[in-house]
């Protein structure tokens, strides 16, 4: 008899891989729906049953049931190739075999009860995403959020989610001057920090591909709206003695091989302005730092338009670390926003588990 443990919704997607027989039923699924197990590896460390949300509905309980179900029953399609045939790194022929690795417990994120008390932080981007995760950890840590983002939709189902919080929600364009009144408006007379959030990709087009829409449309939101926010509550915290912001600038801000043109310029240019914006104020009691995310799982979808960005792209991603959740960055970006990071100004904090020195 078999000893082998049942597969369950809660293994990891790695585990299901590489289980001779959960690896073909799960790479069978797949192939139905036109694609294989590497749109899977960027969350391979995450439990199964984490698809359920992060698929968006197009994957749900029932699925993971009848997966386990499938697995438990040895229910192996015909022809459906082993774990081992498709694993991305085996042994070379002829190589010794040696021990699996050891599988990485997931991330448990760890709430600090009252880092936020008494404070107001302004949140951009709260309905979805880092932007959601960052105001949520917030929220729960005591702090009174501002969160602000273009849907109302999602605007509500964050806010109904925390129900129990105080949580003032807005829907704003951060490229509005008059949206940007109404955000310092809603703060009320105190603003203890700005999470810069809210961003937007581009198609990956390399400059001499690049549309003037997209070059625009990506410099509005990510450089505009970052500069007319912080300025914004920059009287408000220099009346105060003290605040923090901290921007969400991108891998893309620390070399030229994550993304197209006029994102990677636009990430560029949040680090100047975090940069310029912590020299000039620090003295006075404002913190202004940066958060550069790696891959993450959000709701930003990159578009390749460009066949040339495409390969190159891609062809950097070889060495890209596997993909952290929002909240993993929430602790980042929380963590420079609280007063735990008292003593950093200027900074630019690579939140990527690594890749920026592969």
């Amino acid at each position: 008899m078999s000893t082998t443990k049942p597969l369950t919704g809660d293994d990891s997607i790695k585990t299901w891989l590489d289980s001779p027989v959960g690896g073909p039923i799960l790479r069978d699924l797949l192939a139905q729906s036109g694609q294989d197990a590497g749109v899977l590896k960027p969350v391979s460390r995450l439990a199964l049953k984490r698809l359920i949300k992060l698929s968006k509905g197009q994957f749900s309980q029932d699925a993971v049931d009848a997966l386990v179900a499938r697995a438990a029953a040895g229910d192996v399609p015909e022809g459906a190739p082993a774990a081992a045939e498709t694993a991305d790194h085996g042994p070379e022929a002829g190589a010794e075999a040696s021990a699996p690795p050891v599988e990485r417990p997931e991330w448990v994120e760890r709430i600090s009860d009252g880092r936020f008390s008494g404070k107001t932080i302004i949140v951009t981007g709260a309905g979805s995403g880092i932007g959601r995760a960052t105001a949520s950890r917030i929220a729960r840590e005591g702090g009174r959020v501002i969160a602000v983002d273009v849907s109302q939709e999602r605007l509500d189902e964050f806010a109904a989610d925390h129900a129990a919080a105080d949580v003032v929600t807005l829907v704003a364009d951060i490229t509005d001057e008059a949206k940007v009144a109404e955000i310092v408006a809603a703060a009320g007379d105190r603003i203890d920090g700005l999470a810069n959030i809210a961003g937007i990709m581009d198609d990956m087009t390399p400059l001499g591909e690049v549309t003037d829409a997209v070059w625009e449309r990506v410099m509005r939101v990510n450089v505009d709206g970052t500069m007319k926010l912080s300025r914004a509550v920059i009287p408000t915290m220099l009346a105060q003695g003290i605040g923090s912001i901290v921007n969400t600038a991108s891998e893309a801000a620390l070399r030229g091989s994550a993304a197209g043109v006029a994102y990677t310029a636009s990430k560029h240019a949040v680090v100047g302005i975090t940069k310029s914006t912590a020299f000039m104020y620090g003295p006075s009691g404002i913190r202004v730092n940066a958060v550069a995310p790696g891959a993450t799982i959000t709701n930003i979808e990159a578009k390749f338009a460009s066949p040339l960005g495409a390969e190159r792209v891609r062809l950097a991603m070889t060495v890209l670390p596997d993909a952290a959740e929002a909240e993993a960055l929430a602790a980042s970006i929380t963590f420079l926003l609280s007063d735990d990071g008292v003593n950093i100004n200027g900074v630019v904090l690579a939140s990527d588990g690594g890749w920026s020195v592969a």
